[in-house]
């Protein structure tokens, strides 16, 4: 189960930088560090976080960790927004 709520994980700048570049395509951290003024620690952290609340997916590819967006994560998301519009 989840221990974030994916609207606090998207609250973050940062977080949702990420999530803009992984719906262009798959990344790792080091991929996605080099875009922001953060350290590699610090993504890995916030990358940590949307993976908790089911936004993200984590793949190993040989030595490499890939991370991707989760599509049925946002369902939630998704279910809730999409009330205000029916």
């Amino acid at each position: 189960m989840s221990n974030m709520d994916p609207f606090v994980a998207i609250a973050d700048p940062h977080r949702r930088h990420l999530l803009e570049e992984l719906r262009r395509a798959p990344k790792t951290v080091n991929d996605l560090a080099s875009g922001l003024p953060i350290s590699r620690p610090a993504v890995s952290q916030h990358l940590k976080a949307l993976l908790d609340c089911n936004l993200v997916t984590v793949a190993s590819e040989g030595t490499k960790r890939i991370y991707s967006i989760n599509r049925p994560g946002f369902d939630r998301l998704n279910l809730w927004l999409d009330q205000f519009w029916s």
